[in-house]
């Protein structure tokens, strides 16, 4: 093989590369913080005694988790078009990414809420708490210590799928390092690089949350003391 690797041909486009990533990490967040309110939301459907309620999000969450996420992502950028619904690239591809993101936040949080002991809440009225007081300050707030691990997975998860909105040339990580690949026509260097800055995002998310368990939830780090 007589190939001769040149990297500094692609870390030469740094600003380029810096942006993609700054812009991955940032559709990465609005998919994870809206979806997360979308879960939420979804989580208190799926339990509601209501059943048109627990039809809908039972059949968006179904709709979602059976359906390819770019599937989901041409739907909204090619076909909403012909409905007279035109979305820009940076549209279509934050709302695949919360759409998407949106259902598997719902079964993560809905399995939080049942894991709480219903004694708990049974307490809570016995005190005098409303059902949001009751929700949100003692059966939310235990959820999300215990859901904590799967969300960071499904962030981690959601943040390697941006790769999936280049095909409609949103600028992420991926359809950046796609520009740089025709400019120098280094295949093999240029992905190595993007898969490289792709680990290291997942390494760090990975350590940086764990640091952030230990500070939002004291009660966690407290019986790890013991």
């Amino acid at each position: 093989m007589n190939y001769v690797f040149h990297f500094n041909d692609v870390l030469v486009h740094w600003p380029i590369l810096v942006q993609g990533t700054i812009n991955t990490i940032g559709y990465s967040l609005v998919g994870m913080v809206v979806g997360l309110g979308i879960g939420i939301i979804g989580a208190i459907w799926r339990n509601s005694q209501n059943f048109g309620l627990r039809a809908i999000a039972t059949f968006y969450v179904e709709l979602v988790r059976n359906t390819p996420m770019l599937v989901q992502l041409f739907l909204f950028f090619f076909a909403l078009p012909s409905l007279g619904i035109r979305l820009t690239p940076l549209q279509a591809a934050l709302l695949a990414l919360v759409f998407n993101n949106g259902a598997y936040m719902t079964e993560i949080v809905r399995a939080g809420i049942e894991s709480i002991n219903p004694s708990q809440r049974e307490a809570a009225v016995s005190l005098g708490l409303t059902w949001g007081q009751t929700f949100r300050y003692v059966i939310l707030s235990q959820a999300m210590e215990n859901i904590y691990p799967a969300m960071i997975s499904q962030f981690i998860m959601l943040m390697l799928s941006t790769s999936l909105i280049s095909s409609i040339g949103a600028d992420e990580l991926t359809s950046l390092g796609g520009r740089i690949q025709s400019l120098n026509f280094r295949s093999f260097e240029v992905f190595t690089v993007l898969g490289v800055i792709y680990l290291c995002l997942t390494l760090l998310l990975q350590r940086s949350s764990a640091l952030v368990a230990r500070i939002i939830f004291p009660r966690r780090r407290a019986v790890a003391r013991r």
